[in-house]
C-alpha cells in the first residue's frame, strides 16, 4: 500500500461492548475519548450485547450512534440469542434490525477500503468460522480496492487464535487475505488487547492483526477496559491501546509495525 495523505489515517477500534453487562459511566467516558482522536473510521468488532436481547440492542444502538461516523460494525457470538427458538429461526434478526442490516458491510473512504464479516454462525456457540463464500468476498472487495488504499478486514474472532479459539476456515481466510493484499485485520472476542503480524503459509504476504479489548463491559479478564487507536502514516502502523484510568482514559502500550511495501 502506498502512503495515506500527509495527515495520515486514524481508525478507532472498539470491541466487546457487552451492553447489558456494562458500566454506565464507562459508556459516557469512552464516547468522549473516541471523539477526541477524530477518527476517519470507527470500527466495532462484535459482541455489542451480552445476551442479544432487545433492550441490550437498543442500548448498544444508542452508544454506537454517539461514536464518530462513518462506522463499520460486525456481528459477535454474543449478538446471537443464546438458547431460544429465535436462535434456530431468526438468529440475526434483532442484530440486523437494531444494529446493522448487512452482515458483510463495506465502507469505502479516500485511501481506505474496509470489509466486515460475520464470523459467528448460529450453529457455533463460541468459536468462529469463515466460509468459502466469505473468503471469496474478501478477494472480491479488497482486491478490487484502488491502488494505494489501506485494505482492512473487520471480524469478531482473531485469525491468529489457536486451540479451542481457532477459527474454522482460517487457512482459506489467510489465503484470501494474501490474494487481496490486505493490510489490516481488526478483531475482538478475547477481551485482551494485542497486535502482531500474520504471515500466510507459502506466501511472502504479511498483514497486521489488531485485537481490541473490551471497551465498556464488566468482563475484563484481568486487564481492565480498553479500546485501540490505529494511526497509519508513511512509515508505519502505530497501534495505541487506550486504557481506562479512573473516570478517564490514558495511553497504554503503543506498538509500531513497519508499513508493507
Amino acid at each position: 500500500m502506498s502512503a495515506p495523505g500527509p495527515a495520515g489515517l486514524v481508525i478507532a477500534h472498539l470491541s466487546d461492548l457487552h451492553l447489558g453487562a456494562h458500566d454506565p459511566d464507562t459508556v459516557e467516558s469512552v464516547v468522549a475519548d473516541v471523539a477526541a482522536v477524530r477518527p476517519a473510521l470507527t470500527v466495532v468488532t462484535g459482541d455489542c450485547t451480552m445476551r442479544a436481547r432487545n433492550r441490550q440492542f437498543r442500548q448498544a444502538r444508542h452508544l454506537i450512534d454517539r461514536l464518530p461516523a462513518p462506522r463499520l460494525v460486525v456481528l459477535g457470538n454474543h449478538d446471537v440469542p443464546l438458547i431460544s427458538v429465535r436462535r434456530l429461526v431468526s438468529p440475526y434478526r434483532r442484530y440486523q434490525v437494531l444494529i446493522e442490516p448487512d452482515l458483510e458491510p463495506v465502507v469505502r473512504l479516500p485511501g481506505l477500503t474496509a470489509l466486515g464479516l460475520a464470523t459467528a454462525p448460529a450453529w457455533r456457540w463460541k468459536s468462529g468460522r469463515v466460509s468459502r463464500r466469505q473468503s471469496d468476498a474478501v478477494v472480491a472487495v479488497l482486491a478490487a480496492a484502488p491502488l494505494g488504499d489501506v485494505r482492512l478486514l473487520a471480524v469478531h474472532h482473531p485469525p491468529r487464535a489457536t486451540g479451542l479459539a481457532r477459527v474454522a476456515g482460517r487457512g482459506r481466510l489467510l489465503s484470501a487475505l494474501a490474494v487481496a493484499r490486505a493490510d489490516l485485520v481488526l478483531a475482538g472476542h478475547t477481551h485482551v488487547p494485542a497486535s502482531g503480524t500474520v504471515r500466510t503459509a507459502g506466501t511472502s504476504h504479511r498483514l497486521i492483526e489488531v485485537v481490541a479489548g473490551t471497551a465498556t463491559s464488566r468482563r475484563t479478564r484481568g486487564v481492565g477496559r480498553s479500546w485501540t487507536v490505529i494511526r497509519i502514516d508513511e512509515e508505519a502502523v502505530h497501534v495505541e491501546e487506550r486504557h481506562q484510568s479512573g473516570a478517564g482514559w490514558r495511553t497504554g502500550p503503543v506498538h509500531h509495525w513497519p508499513r508493507r511495501t
